[in-house]
């Protein structure tokens, strides 16, 4: 028997128990040196582990979920030197018996067809070649067809993450052409299938074509001295993602000032009482959006199809801005949990996301999101709903001004608020009414004991 020899996982730098989410090999497969046998996808990127040289597959010792560190066996592959070794006579036999079939008197009749030319197939609907479509011509090369590719209902082959990454953004893989080895969709080409609808060169589900001009081409290099530098991986996501949903939710902001005046006293206090945490004002916007989700159900909702759904339960998403993009860590049940567990799981999840720690579970299953901007500054802004929600809270920065308690101006310390709502689930009466209750709370913290 043939020795075989193991394909490990190379240096994969500081990555440890790093999970597999495609096989991309089966044995009996022939592979070439540094072709990708599997993917593995860390917090920080997708990555494939290569064969280490020529062969044929024999045994492929992981699957889908298992997690890898460098040196673990991948597969056992036997190398093309002892492949090629092999006695071919075997796969010599079956031409011979061809070549070697007896002849009978319907070969002979073939030159008869020749008067019938309507047996010729019609124009229409391509038809795959088979061997019953050349029987009595021995001359004729075999001609063969992927039948899996014509039949109806055929999977898409694309890897678990390629297929969560397209129920995001809403895509139906069925209309992605894939560029990959053996067809097999990425990311990229998701990606690129987003951007096509855009241009209103394609459909997503549900999307239809928008039927807009084409991007415009530009030479920048024409007008002045340029540099090139490629989207982070997160810029790419995010942005497929803000794209889609800025044109298919009909977007409308409500904007309220809050009275955050004695809320910003408190919160010193609280700070100086427990000097070990920090406690930051987006703790109290928290617990006021938790108290406006319970009181306005349909901002705690998500629509599938002609339904919505209505969530019992309460995960707010956080706006963390790092230095290769957005992202949206998800705090889970935050509606049990006091203003001080909510401001060390705050600062935990804050330091995982600009550590590039974050895992696909720490971003999902958000019912609303918030989006700070109080610490850079403005006045306002429209921020952009994470879909499937259909609301999300922006904030800007702070500020004191002269407000009238109906016999002076006093000076009082505002905090603006911006609100983005889905305006098919909520109407304007309806935001407006959640964003002067976040004021009412924001300015008076013993209504979140109601």
């Amino acid at each position: 028997m043939a020795e075989l020899k193991e394909a490990r996982v190379p240096d994969i730098g500081d990555d440890k128990d790093v999970p597999v989410i495609e096989v991309l090999v089966k044995p009996g497969d022939t592979v070439s040196k540094d072709q990708g046998l599997v993917t593995l996808e860390s917090d920080k990127a997708t990555m494939e582990v290569p064969a280490p040289f020529d062969g044929v597959v024999r045994e492929v010792k992981v699957k889908v979920g298992d997690e890898l560190s460098e040196g673990s066996v991948v597969a056992l592959i036997e190398p093309a030197a002892e492949v090629a070794d092999k006695p071919a006579a075997k796969a010599e036999a079956k031409p011979a018996q061809k070549t070697e079939a007896k002849p009978g008197p319907k070969a002979e009749a073939a030159p008869e067809a020749k008067p019938e030319p309507k047996s010729e197939p019609k124009a229409g609907p391509a038809q795959p070649s088979t061997p019953a479509m050349n029987a009595g011509n021995p001359n004729s090369p075999p001609v063969t067809f992927d039948a899996e590719a014509l039949m109806p209902g055929k999977v898409p082959h694309a890897s678990p993450a390629v297929r969560l990454f397209a129920r995001e953004l809403g895509v139906d893989l069925d209309q992605v052409a894939g560029s990959a080895r053996g067809g097999r969709i990425s990311k990229e080409d998701v990606q690129a299938h987003v951007k096509s609808v855009m241009a209103g060169g394609g459909a997503a589900r549900g999307g239809g074509g928008l039927d807009l001009i084409a991007w415009p081409k530009v030479d920048f290099s024409k007008f002045g001295e340029v540099e090139r530098k490629p989207l982070s991986r997160i810029q790419k996501l995010s942005g497929a993602n803000l794209a889609r949903n800025w044109a298919m939710i009909p977007h409308v902001t409500q904007f309220e000032d809050a009275d955050i005046t004695e809320m910003e006293a408190f919160r010193k206090r609280l700070g100086e009482e427990n000097k070990d945490t920090k406690v930051t004002p987006l703790v109290f916007l928290i617990k006021a959006a938790v108290a406006g989700l319970k009181k306005f159900p349909a901002f705690n909702a998500s629509l599938d199809g002609d339904e919505l759904v209505l969530k019992q339960y309460f995960n707010i998403g956080i706006a963390v801005d790092t230095p290769d993009g957005l992202v949206v860590p998800v705090i889970r049940d935050a509606d049990r949990k006091g203003l001080l567990e909510l401001a060390r799981e705050l600062g935990e999840i804050s330091a995982k996301a600009r550590d590039k720690k974050l895992s696909s579970a720490d971003m999902q299953g958000g019912c609303f999101s918030i989006s700070s901007l109080g610490g850079i500054g403005g006045t306002a802004f429209t921020p952009i709903i994470n879909a499937p929600e259909v609301a999300i809270l922006g904030v800007s920065r702070s500020a004191m001004k002269p407000v009238w308690n109906g016999k002076e101006f006093t000076p009082r310390l505002m905090l603006p608020l911006s609100l983005s709502y889905d305006h098919r689930v909520i109407d304007g009466a309806a935001a407006a009414r959640f964003t002067s209750y976040l004021s009412q709370v924001l300015g008076d913290l013993r209504r979140l004991l109601l």
